[in-house]
């Protein structure tokens, strides 16, 4: 298995000869929409840095793509036309459905909460996100992590954005991915608590992810401050630092 990191959460996972896209924020530095927050930091329009120069080629090969959730930092319109025009099989939550079919995306299977499924030779099944901690995870809306398990290949976590939960926890400690990938810029919008998990659940993530973390969402949109030296270091501190993958943004690592 191969994994391309380019921007935010948007990841490829290459494995045989399949490409699955994730999450995939497409258009140029800007484009996705307005900034999330005026005054907690600066404002910016999103996403705030560009593609790097090989996303493209990567994501060209794309045969399926996985969608955790709706929001235009996971799912952006040039995304949707690029997934339209090429009629892309999408993977996606049973409560987004409807949603994806309107905009005219091949929405070729649905998933349920803890509830297993085919996927490409192997299994799938989605996993509950609390997308905030207290208030703010209720008009966040329905976000879905996906636990998946591909022939010959090693299982992997896409916890997508939640913060830590029961639910994140069995998986770690039940289920045991080969990989747990992880959305660690610690979103927060002007008001209310964080939107992903503050630092010392993330390095509880780490902890208890039985093998590899990869750990994404950083330095892309303008409400995630956590950067990708301070998340370096805190888990330098706690003698982790060969657990976990901080990618740069086009970089790639075979598992």
């Amino acid at each position: 298995m191969k994994v391309h990191h380019l921007r935010n959460a948007t990841m490829i996972i290459e494995t045989a000869d399949k490409v699955i896209l994730v999450d995939p924020i497409l258009g140029k530095k800007g484009t996705a929409g307005p900034t999330f927050t005026l005054f907690r930091f600066k404002p910016q329009r999103n996403p705030i840095i560009d593609l790097p120069s090989n996303a493209m080629d990567i994501v060209e090969k794309a045969t399926h793509c996985l969608v955790t959730h709706l929001h235009p930092d996971h799912l952006d319109k040039e995304a949707e036309h690029f997934l339209r025009s090429k009629q892309i099989p999408v993977i996606c939550s049973i409560k987004d459905e409807a949603t994806l079919r309107k905009k005219g995306l091949n929405v070729s299977q649905t998933v349920e909460y803890w509830k297993e499924s085919s996927f490409l030779g192997g299994k799938i099944q989605g996993i509950p996100a609390v997308h905030g901690y207290g208030f703010i995870a209720k008009p966040m809306g329905n976000v879905m992590g996906f636990y998946i398990e591909l022939p010959n290949e090693k299982t992997i976590y896409l916890s997508a954005d939640t913060i830590y939960t029961y639910d994140v926890h069995k998986v770690l400690i039940q289920l045991k991915p080969d990989i747990a990938v992880a959305a660690c810029g610690t979103a927060q919008l002007d008001l209310f608590q964080p939107l992903l998990m503050r630092i010392d659940d993330i390095l509880k993530f780490v902890k208890n992810a039985p093998n590899k973390v990869i750990a994404n969402h950083l330095e892309a949109v303008n409400h995630c401050p956590t950067t990708r030296k301070q998340l370096e270091a805190e888990v330098s501190k706690i003698g982790l630092s060969d657990k976990v993958f901080i990618p740069n943004d086009g970089e790639s690592k075979v598992y």
